[in-house]
């Protein structure tokens, strides 16, 4: 098990626009394999590679039981309806807000063998692919949120990170919720 340190808010990694991956070799299936790990390790249900400080078009998504999708060059080919619900980000811990995403979408991917494939999904899996496509983008979720929101998101952050230092953290599960 190989888990990455997870860059967060203010790291420049984050807003860039991630490199397509010109060919599949061993050092993207290993990368693949650490956003897996990294991503089980913080409890999260997708990781992109930049999310881990690595600006190269891969993700990965595991929002569903048994139902794990890698993302290697994705494209989404299609979008249906329209739902809003919460979404967090293992690259703002502890900060949450109510985003729009389509209800369904069809992405098309490389898989790590090289072979393009399609996959249609709902829920909460088209939101965490969309989440994830947008991290390959340089967006973040508080990027879809009202400018008042983001600020008070934005406040609440940084009294949060009041005394920590650096722009990394290590993978580990979030805090339960006290009583």
């Amino acid at each position: 098990m190989a888990t990455r340190r997870l860059h967060v808010l203010g790291s420049p990694v984050l807003r860039e626009r991630a490199k397509d991956v010109s060919g599949i070799d061993e050092e993207v299936r290993t990368l693949v394999t650490d956003l897996f790990d990294t991503m089980y390790a913080a409890k999260g249900i997708g990781l992109a590679a930049n999310q881990v400080g690595v600006a190269r078009q891969i993700a990965v998504v595991e929002a569903e039981d048994d139902q794990a999708i890698v993302l290697i060059n994705p494209v989404i080919l299609e979008r249906d309806g329209k739902e809003r619900a919460e979404e967090g980000c293992l690259s703002i811990p502890e900060i949450f807000g109510d985003v729009d995403r389509a209800a369904r979408i069809v992405v098309e991917t490389t898989t790590t063998e090289g072979a393009r494939e399609r996959h249609e999904v709902t829920g909460i899996t088209a939101r965490a692919v969309q989440h994830e496509l947008d991290h390959l983008n340089g967006v973040l979720f508080i990027d879809h949120l009202s400018p008042l929101k983001r600020r008070m998101l934005l406040k609440k952050w940084r009294k949060s990170r009041k005394g920590a230092t650096g722009l990394t953290i290590e993978p580990s599960p979030p805090a339960p919720a006290s009583p």
